[in-house]
């Protein structure tokens, strides 16, 4: 099973965002938009892990958040990976946060116990709006910076669990589903 370890977000907040890229969506820029049952920040992908390895990776993230006070985060800000020129995907930031920053390493260092690798790249905390159509050629993006940088957009959401889930695949798009959660300190 394909499995990753992430925030969920409020639902008052999910609708809040997706009514914000309307406007987006309205465009018709060759994506796929992700439904706002699926929003989230990934903390840490872990791929295909098998059934055994699910109680020392949830045991893992116990510890660490036995460990995490909760604490909030602010969203604000829209962008594309790798460019907006030429997006694979299109996001909605996270503000910088101290307390997310040591969460993300505690994890690290935790999976790395059980035999995850370290990711190399930088952190860049997000929520995933949108994926781009394979086909999407030059051009097809057309004005997104324009309209990304006009989208007004900030919120804050408290973060006093994390979650194992689990991604399934399908022609119809990608389905999360919440394995198990750890309750931060004082939640």
């Amino acid at each position: 099973m394909r499995l990753f370890i992430g925030l969920s977000l409020p639902k008052r907040e999910r609708r809040r965002i997706q009514s914000a890229t309307q406007v987006l969506q309205e465009k018709k820029f060759p994506v796929r938009w992700i439904g706002l049952e699926n929003f989230h920040i990934t903390m840490k992908f872990l791929g295909e892990v098998s059934g055994e390895q699910a109680e020392p990776i949830e045991a893992a993230m116990s510890k660490v958040a036995s460990q995490v006070r909760v604490f909030s985060i602010a969203l604000g800000g829209f962008g594309a990976f790798p460019s907006i020129r030429s997006p694979s995907l299109i996001w909605l930031g996270i503000r910088a946060s101290p307390e997310l920053r040591c969460l993300k390493q505690d994890l690290e260092w935790a999976l790395g116990q059980c035999g995850f690798e370290s990711e190399a790249r930088v952190f860049h905390p997000h929520i995933t709006l949108a994926r781009a159509k394979e086909r999407a050629g030059a051009g097809m993006f057309r004005g997104l910076d324009k309209l990304l940088a006009e989208l007004d957009f900030t919120g804050e959401v408290k973060v006093d669990r994390i979650n194992l889930s689990r991604s399934e695949l399908s022609k119809n798009g990608v389905r999360y589903s919440v394995i198990s959660s750890a309750k931060l300190a004082s939640a």
